[in-house]
């Protein structure tokens, strides 16, 4: 029953789970310097790797969530304190996510797990890790699941995953956001969105956008609608939310994998909690700790206290997985 007690008590202020979650993008600054890898994918565009290398025998594959990237704060730490503690990292920007839109219409999306095989491959055929250890955040981390489930039989130096305030049921989660409380992040989701889109419009001239429409949107499935359904060929967005969810997928993963899902984050519904999945399962171990709100989990106004999430990562991988430096 790999349901696991760690007590996350951060001061007062971060109690409060909207706090939290916006507190790191806004005012944690953290730096990092990455060596950027460019990879020609098999459908003839580009996914952009950001390497930070210690000299590692063990890599960490970062996946960052909705409109994130490799410098998103969470990915700079999370790299950061992996390095401290002698592992390799290698971030994944989405394609459309690296600050240079890609080449093709079609960018990425919740469950898009083709794109995290063809890179696993890609590094373990052209580096020499002994070990890959895949973690990723919100969107991210329903890819890390995903992938994980659905190629069960994964690499074999895929050793083990992690992911944190994971969406892993979309059509409940999607409901969720819809709500008052979350007006504010997705305004901002929304707003990132349309811009790519509007992009995408004018590179692409035979993609029908109906621009009066897309400034009118006010939910995902608005623009699921225009973009996600008919140009990945889902049949509706209800359609693309059970099969890109990753909840189906959990049973079928076969190595030692962790989810964080605080309680008190607002972007996840009752469904994104996996408990009988956690009660029933080996190798699949769920945190859901009291705070923490949506890839948050500052316990303080002190920067030096701030890396309960990070060490969580890095312990799961030292002691679970059983890899050490």
């Amino acid at each position: 029953m790999p349901i696991i007690s760690e007590v996350f008590s951060p001061s007062l202020p971060f109690k409060n789970g909207h706090f939290n979650t916006v507190y790191r993008p806004l005012f944690m600054k953290d730096t990092i310097q990455y060596q950027r890898k460019r990879i020609t994918t098999w459908d003839a565009d580009f996914i952009d790797l950001d390497f930070s290398i210690v000299g590692s025998k063990s890599l960490v594959l970062l996946i960052h969530g909705l409109e994130g990237s490799s410098e998103s704060n969470y990915m700079i730490t999370t790299s950061n304190h992996l390095n401290e503690n002698g592992f390799d990292t290698v971030c994944m920007n989405l394609r459309g996510c690296s600050g240079e839109d890609n080449l093709l219409l079609e960018t990425y999306h919740s469950g898009k797990t083709d794109d995290v095989n063809f890179i696993v491959n890609y590094l373990s055929e052209n580096y020499q890790y002994e070990n890959i250890i895949i973690t990723g955040f919100s969107l991210g981390g329903n890819l890390t699941l995903k992938y994980l489930g659905e190629f069960a039989d994964v690499h074999s130096k895929v050793r083990g995953g992690i992911a944190v305030s994971v969406p892993v049921d979309l059509t409940t989660s999607q409901a969720e956001l819809n709500k008052l409380k979350n007006k504010v992040y997705l305004n901002e989701f929304l707003r990132t969105m349309k811009l790519k889109l509007l992009e995408k419009a004018e590179k692409f001239p035979d993609f029908n956008l109906n621009k009066e429409l897309l400034f009118k949107a006010s939910k995902f499935r608005h623009l699921e609608k225009q973009y996600t359904v008919p140009v990945f060929g889902f049949e509706s967005s209800e359609d693309y939310w059970q099969k890109a969810s990753a909840r189906p997928f959990i049973p079928e993963i076969k190595v030692p994998t962790l989810l964080i899902n605080a309680l008190d984050d607002s972007f996840l519904s009752e469904e994104c909690y996996p408990t009988k999945e956690a009660k029933s399962m080996n190798n699949f171990y769920l945190l859901t700790p009291n705070y923490g709100g949506h890839v948050g989990f500052m316990s303080s106004f002190t920067n030096t206290e701030n890396y309960w999430l990070e060490n969580q990562i890095t312990q799961f991988i030292q002691k679970t997985i059983g890899i050490k430096h």
